[in-house]
């Protein structure tokens, strides 16, 4: 009896989120309709012609964007991950460098970091981040602007505006990017509020990978409109997939990562 009593309960909770998800995914097709996202698109598309890579970064939950700009089924090939561990996994770092969150908030380390990446000079960056606010991001964000890169922003524009930047600059990933697209997650990320003021349901990982597949199809419909072959993975789980996706990579050797 009490598991039927819950249940209402959940179904309701259930619904919330998910009306929370899908008016935001409605809310970002309607940016793509719009146009809203073409500026970024573009600037893909005129790296992946000049023979660069599309450059994802994002530090905490924000990685999970980068995972879906770089290296997935369906995905471009020209595309690499940089992350906060490649400073120990290529840098010689201390594995202690990664403990807690105080790393994303450094932005002493971005120099190194970007030296360690395998970064081209057409190459363009694609930042993400739901504050926007913290040391590595805009660090990194400044400094590869500093070194010839346009970038585009994946950012909560409701929370960065918020919250105080965490850069000595004083700015935001949204002040420094050439492109900016909003994520539609709201200030805090979670948009279910419970009895005693706990809120849960976070979306900005929905949202941010939707935003991704977006960005991913505009891209290669623009590619294939003008008779190319995009260079997009097939799963690794089909038949003929891994040699399909290794010739790919080799047009890319040198200028992609892929590591577990």
């Amino acid at each position: 009896m009490s598991g039927d009593h819950d249940q209402p309960g959940r179904s309701e909770l259930v619904d919330r989120y998910l009306g929370e998800v899908s008016s935001r995914l409605e809310a970002l097709a309607a940016d793509a309709r719009d146009g809203a996202l073409d500026p970024a698109i573009a600037l893909m598309v005129r790296a992946i012609d000049a023979g660069g890579v599309v450059q994802a970064f994002g530090t905490g939950h924000s990685e999970a964007f980068a995972m879906e700009i770089a290296g997935r089924a369906g995905g471009l090939v020209p595309t690499n991950k940089i992350a906060l561990r490649d400073l120990v996994l290529h840098g010689g770092r201390g594995v202690e460098l990664l403990g807690g969150s105080g790393l994303e908030r450094d932005d002493s380390l971005v120099e190194e970091l970007f030296d360690l990446s395998p970064v081209g000079r057409d190459d363009v960056f694609m930042i993400a981040s739901n504050s926007g606010v913290n040391g590595s991001i805009v660090g990194l964000a400044l400094l590869a602007q500093a070194r010839g890169h346009q970038v585009i922003a994946v950012t909560s524009l409701e929370h960065t505006s918020q919250v105080e930047p965490k850069h000595p600059s004083g700015r935001r990933l949204c002040d420094v990017a050439d492109v900016v697209l909003d994520n539609r997650a709201p200030f805090g990320d979670a948009t279910v509020q419970l009895s005693g003021g706990v809120a849960v349901g976070a979306v900005s990982s929905l949202t941010a990978a939707f935003l991704a597949q977006l960005l991913t199809i505009g891209v290669v419909q623009q590619l294939a409109d003008r008779g190319a072959k995009p260079p997009v993975y097939l799963s690794a789980n089909i038949p003929e997939g891994d040699e399909h996706n290794r010739k790919l990579e080799d047009l890319y050797r040198d200028k992609i990562r892929r590591e577990a």
